[in-house]
């Protein structure tokens, strides 16, 4: 397995948000993570960035998570897409790139991958000079994802890419999840609200409720739930 969580509990401060999780993704693989509003999906992804206080164990490609600090979790592979674009707007888009890649050295790989950035989103490449604060909501998702794909990742945790985006943008930007899974074999862990998308691009799926899961299974699986359809598909 490349990423394997056994008895993941999470807290703020005294509040546990986490309790138990027990999750397991292939190398390669796309797993999603459904739920309510404050069910904990946000904060499973903070749990394996080590940005909140856990116990249990986790693992990826069998090294152990706990203690390590965030740059340390980077360097094994593992970029974080968070909520809210996370851009630096008053950074140009190359320069969001480049700050992408600040843990490598290797300055001729860097320039190509912003290229083969450029060539998944050719509407970064129009605005590489231009400030990321003045890009469309569509435009920064893409530059944080191909800010984080200038780490080389082997894991990409992506925190509500669809948020707030027009359909056409969505529909481009999931094109474009397919391909770098299908092609590089980026594995991926997604928390996305737009259900029926995550789980039409999934292979498994995980529904947290409390902080609790309480249905796994394949995607097309958890699909054909009827609890599922209605309460989060909507048919």
């Amino acid at each position: 397995m490349m990423l394997e969580a056994r008895g993941l509990c999470a807290f703020y401060g005294q509040s546990q948000a986490l309790h138990g999780l027990d999750f397991a993704l292939e190398e390669g693989a796309i797993m999603t993570l459904l739920g309510a509003n404050g069910a904990g999906k946000t904060t499973t992804l903070r749990a394996l960035c080590g940005t909140v206080r856990t116990t249990g164990e986790v693992r990826f490609a069998d090294k152990p998570l706990a203690g390590r600090a965030t740059e340390d979790i980077v360097r094994l592979g593992i970029a974080h897409v968070p909520e809210g674009r996370g851009t630096f707007v008053r950074m140009t888009v190359e320069e969001n790139l480049r700050l992408g890649a600040m843990t490598r050295r290797d300055h001729a790989a860097i320039d190509t991958d912003i290229d083969e950035v450029y060539a998944l989103f050719p509407r970064l490449a129009e605005r590489r000079r231009q400030q990321a604060g003045t890009l469309s909501g569509g435009e920064q998702q893409m530059l944080a994802v191909g800010r984080a794909l200038m780490l080389r990742p082997r894991l990409m945790l992506l925190d509500e890419p669809s948020f707030g985006l027009a359909p056409l943008v969505v529909a481009e930007l999931f094109a474009v999840l397919r391909r770098l899974n299908r092609e590089r074999r980026v594995a991926m862990l997604i928390v996305e609200q737009n259900a029926a998308l995550a789980l039409d691009l999934a292979e498994t799926a995980y529904l947290l409720e409390t902080g609790r899961i309480v249905m796994a299974g394949p995607a097309r699986e958890i699909a054909k739930d009827e609890a599922v359809r209605r309460s989060y598909l909507g048919y």
